[in-house]
């Protein structure tokens, strides 16, 4: 029988929920990372970006397990276990004095917080599909975009009256009031019926399955090269902003007015995509993302930065194009996935993270005078992206919402 698609704003607002853990985690810590690296001893300011880019390693791998996990002991039990994970993570991050340590906490939070983030997908798969899927995963990453919005200018907040541990401790506490409202307030998605007989050789099956269906393999490929150029972004804003342009107050406001150009693009996205398809879509920003990026390197290619304004103006215009992407990617990518969808989103979520990190970490390195060498990163992965999906144009298979 066809699942019903009709559109529960609690169940959507929840989802979004159980992600923006993960965002407030990474986003409110921005403002922060000078502190915390004074705190610890370190040196090189480069260094402040694995505070950034590893609690994507910790994402990427946990939910090899808790998606597996949930296919045959159900969603909310493994949501659980997360969240219990990144609990005790937090509390190395505020006890350590080591920086060493603290990228171990960090990886284990990003260990930890996989299980929402990944299950949550695992969830609105288990309720909807095709288009309609789509649509909801898109207002979905629309209420998860505000988190970006305001959260360095909460950190920011909180370090004008207590110390970076603060920032931790709020982002515990606002998780507990989410895990709280989830137990209460959110059904098992995957019946019983449907749930996969737990065996040694369940991620090994259910990794073969994923790897049969070359739309699934496809878009999650092109899902790390966006995310990667992006977590770029992520990682080393608050080096090109505070230090390059010497906008440290107005840092939290920049990154919360190109937040919102992504958050406009996924809104607008929700409200075409069921008219138009998702592939149709994607493909469209996909091109906007390689055009854009491109047109930077030719104009800036000696290395100076421009103005902040046209600065702005073409991060604005980007981050508009991934709006579009991120929510049709995953949902091209899990559309064949139904049968298996805990391990589908776990597999989807690890490959295009454990790619994200390596791309980050690498083109982070080199953003130290000139932003140029970050859309440098956006080009080479927007074209990279944009074969992929001619490669796949006409093979894609998008079930009638």
């Amino acid at each position: 029988m066809e699942k019903p698609q009709e559109f529960r704003l609690e169940f959507v607002a929840l989802m979004a929920s159980l992600m923006s853990i993960v965002a407030l985690s990474i986003d409110a810590l921005l403002p922060a990372l000078p502190e915390i690296s004074s705190t610890l001893g370190v040196t090189n300011p480069n260094d402040n970006q694995l505070l950034i880019t590893m609690i994507f390693l910790g994402l990427g791998f946990g939910q090899l397990l808790f998606g597996p996990l949930s296919d045959s002991f159900g969603r909310k039990p493994m949501v659980y276990i997360g969240f219990g994970v990144f609990i005790i993570a937090s509390i190395v991050c505020v006890t350590t004095k080591s920086f060493e340590v603290m990228i171990i906490g960090r990886i284990l939070q990003g260990f930890g917080l996989s299980s929402p983030r990944s299950i949550a997908l695992s969830m609105i798969r288990d309720s909807y599909s095709g288009n309609y899927m789509a649509k909801i995963i898109s207002i979905v990453v629309m209420f998860f975009i505000l988190v970006p919005v305001v959260a360095p200018t909460l950190g920011q907040l909180i370090l004008n009256f207590y110390d970076w541990k603060t920032i931790f401790y709020f982002n515990l506490f606002a998780g507990v009031l989410i895990m709280i409202w989830f137990w209460r307030r959110q059904k098992e998605t995957l019946a019983l019926e449907n749930r996969i007989k737990f065996s040694s050789t369940l991620f090994i099956d259910g990794t073969k399955a994923f790897f049969k269906h070359k739309q699934a393999v496809a878009f999650t490929f092109v899902s790390g090269f966006i995310t990667g150029s992006f977590m770029v972004y992520l990682s080393t804003s608050q080096q090109i902003f505070q230090e390059q342009y010497n906008l440290a107050e107005m840092f939290p406001y920049i990154f919360a007015s190109l937040a919102i150009s992504v958050g406009l693009a996924t809104y607008l996205n929700s409200r075409l995509v069921v008219k138009y398809g998702m592939l149709k879509i994607a493909y469209i920003a996909c091109i906007a993302y390689a055009i854009i990026s491109l047109l930077y390197v030719i104009l800036f290619w000696n290395g100076n930065n421009p103005s902040i304004f046209i600065l702005l103006t073409f991060f604005a215009l980007q981050f508009f194009a991934v709006g579009f992407l991120f929510g049709n990617l995953r949902a091209l990518a899990m559309q064949p996935l139904g049968h298996i969808a805990g391990i589908g989103a776990a597999i989807n979520g690890f490959i295009s993270t454990v790619m994200a990190v390596p791309i980050a970490n690498y083109i982070g390195e080199f953003v130290n005078t000139s932003v140029l060498p970050l859309f440098i990163g956006f080009s080479i992965f927007g074209v990279l992206s944009l074969l992929v999906f001619l490669t796949m144009k006409n093979k894609v298979v998008v079930a009638k919402s």
